[in-house]
């Protein structure tokens, strides 16, 4: 993917995007750092892919932090705010990109803590951080933004619930953030190729991905999807706040 950020158009600003490791997020980066952006890179146990993506970034002139953090625990949310601010004082974009919800082996509610919960500590944590003129990006899925109207697979409906709540908590902060002088845009897009998240759906339901391929038309990638986040820090914010990426046509609007 071609970085659809201008060469230098983030040069100064600070940038951290959750859950950024790997996939997405680590796509998401490689186009900030490219555009100049300094970079925090979190992570929840990737250290490793963490670090050596900041090495990565960081040949191309950047700052870039590797802050590990459990953003279900408000003191390791804290203490990633706390580096952040030391190192590289403000910051110019948040991108809530971490979730989750499919793993095995976690707390019933664990979906709920990630999507909802940690997403709104997140945001209250970096707030004092935020200069005015600032952007707070929220990545989703249509899945999860139109489950009220449109029905999911099985499989994804506690992804899906929770993170529309996490939706809906944050767009209830929208007079607080414009108070602060923060704008605020959500970013849905269907199913994307090469996700965990899409491995773990056609994994309990084998086919999911290639049958929501074919009735789309297509599917974004892993690259396609995170430089359509990235450009959301930066484009015009839509009337509605929200930003779509792929198909919508088989999701019913409420």
């Amino acid at each position: 993917m071609t970085n659809p950020l201008a060469a230098g158009s983030l040069s100064g600003k600070n940038v951290l995007v959750t859950g950024s490791s790997r996939g997405i997020g680590a796509d998401t980066i490689r186009y900030f750092a490219g555009a100049g952006a300094n970079v925090v890179i979190n992570y929840r146990n990737k250290e490793a892919r963490a670090v050596k993506l900041a090495d990565e970034v960081r040949a191309l002139g950047v700052q870039a932090l590797v802050v590990g953090a459990d953003l279900t625990d408000p003191t390791s949310v804290a203490a990633m705010f706390a580096t952040t601010k030391a190192e590289l004082g403000d910051l110019d974009v948040l991108v809530l990109n971490a979730s989750g919800g499919m793993e095995s082996g976690m707390a019933e509610d664990y979906a709920m803590q990630l999507n909802r919960d940690a997403q709104v500590s997140v945001v209250e944590h970096a707030l004092p951080l935020l200069r005015p003129g600032s952007r707070i990006v929220f990545v989703t899925s249509h899945q999860a933004h139109f489950i009220r109207t449109t029905p999911t697979m099985p499989e994804y409906v506690p992804v899906a619930t929770s993170k529309r709540a996490g939706e809906d908590a944050l767009r209830a902060k929208q007079d607080e953030f414009d108070a602060a002088g923060v704008e605020f845009v959500v970013v849905s897009g269907d199913m994307i190729e090469g996700t965990i998240t899409a491995t773990l759906l056609e994994r309990a339901n084998p086919g999911a991905i290639s049958s929501r391929k074919e009735s789309a038309g297509r599917l974004y990638n892993v690259g396609e999807f995170a430089a359509e986040v990235a450009s959301a820090a930066v484009d015009p914010i839509p009337e509605d706040h929200t930003r779509y990426v792929g198909d919508t046509s088989d999701f019913i609007a409420e």
